[in-house]
């Protein structure tokens, strides 16, 4: 299978041979303080909540196949995006692997390690913006699958092949905070009914070069410790889908075949009363 990671060797080969767009998710002051030449910033790709009704997906759609092709996106360069590390980012570059994916388009990466790794490898740093060539690309909606709305959770609730994993941080999990944006940010604490839990974190191991994802054979271990198979449809969430879009790079790179995320996640669902939800500690 071909690796949705790169390395930044890899990226460097890509950019010297202009085959490359890349895309920044981090806040604008970081990137302002030192980026990866040429990178176009996006931080609207972390911080952007959707939902998940026919106009929320709408818009989402809109957005950012209007922003990605703005960035120089057109359908034959790659995207390659990338975040501060793997893990002190929400997964927010994930979320922009998860968001092109959604759109359809053909070639998406996520340099692994992030720019940590970047800095770590001794490759050069700029200080300069540079305007990219605006493209444009077809948005395909067959690849709208990979997206769940309320309906979908709800039918995967009463799915027995499927499983609802929850990868929020243990507080969320616990039902002792909402979100991460604070512990009462939404109206209720609590879990999806039926869900089971590997926090985000467990995805990735520590390296001298920072967070990476594990290999394929352990993430399959960790999946198995929640009964999930390279078979099994694995329905995800978190708070506002970045940390489920890591997780959802995870699983797809150790070969489990049907991943989808409900991308208006616990931020969605906490607020719709007429929604079930579990409360206090899991049994």
């Amino acid at each position: 299978m071909n690796s949705a990671l790169v390395t930044p060797a890899e990226l460097q080969m890509m950019i010297d041979a202009k085959q490359a767009v890349i895309i920044d998710t981090r806040d604008p002051e970081s990137f302002a303080a030192g980026h990866i030449a040429g990178a176009v910033n996006m931080h609207d790709i972390f911080t952007y909540l959707a939902t998940s009704d026919a106009n929320g997906m709408g818009e989402l759609k809109e957005k950012f196949a209007a922003e990605f092709a703005a960035a120089g996106l057109d359908g034959a360069k790659t995207a390659v995006i990338y975040e501060a590390s793997m893990a002190s980012g929400f997964g927010q570059s994930c979320r922009g692997y998860f968001l092109l994916s959604f759109l359809g388009y053909p070639n998406v990466k996520v340099m692994h390690g992030g720019f940590a790794a970047w800095l770590a490898a001794g490759m050069p740093v700029t200080t300069d913006t540079s305007a990219p060539q605006p493209g444009g690309f077809e948005i395909d909606p067959a690849a709208a699958s990979i997206m769940m709305d309320a309906e979908d959770m709800k039918a995967a609730m009463a799915d027995e092949k499927a499983v609802i994993l929850d990868v929020r941080d243990i507080d969320e999990w616990i039902a002792e905070s909402s979100s991460p944006y604070g512990k009462d940010f939404c109206p209720r604490k609590g879990r999806i009914p039926g869900a089971v839990w590997i926090e985000w974190y467990r995805m990735m191991k520590p390296t001298a070069e920072g967070p990476m994802m594990k290999s394929k054979a352990e993430v399959l271990a960790e999946c198995a410790t929640v009964g999930i198979t390279a078979e099994t449809p694995v329905k995800l969430y978190c708070f506002k889908g970045a940390r489920a879009s890591n997780t959802f790079l995870a699983l797809k790179e150790a070969g489990i075949k049907d991943v989808a995320i409900y991308f208006g996640s616990w931020n969605e669902w906490s607020r719709d009363p007429s929604l079930p939800i579990e409360e206090g500690l899991p049994y």
